[in-house]
């Protein structure tokens, strides 16, 4: 069966040189297929798999072993965002100007 995968930012490295631009490839892969399946299969590291989304529905890091694909379904993965912090910056109150 088909699936689209769909690597974004740094993780585009895993796909196909020729894809690379347009962040995309359709993969063929065997009924019964996980999310985690096709991780490994790209040698993905799972660390990096922060946002994962199949036809734009979250996946928990806990399902992805366990949640099979589709004909046709669409699997998206982005690594960790950088630049945000756990703490708001001091002095700020989340009150708008």
């Amino acid at each position: 069966m088909k699936i689209t995968l769909k690597l974004f930012a740094s993780l585009a490295a895993h796909l196909p040189a020729d894809v690379r631009s347009s962040h995309t490839v359709d993969l063929d892969v065997t009924a019964g297929t996980t999310v985690l399946d096709v991780i490994r299969r790209q040698g993905i590291p799972e660390a990096l798999c922060a946002i994962v989304l199949i036809d734009g529905a979250w996946v928990e890091r806990s399902d992805r072993a366990g949640r099979a694909l589709s004909e046709g379904q669409v699997l998206a993965i982005w690594p960790p965002v950088a630049g945000g912090s756990a703490s708001a910056p001091r002095g700020y109150s989340g009150a708008a100007a």
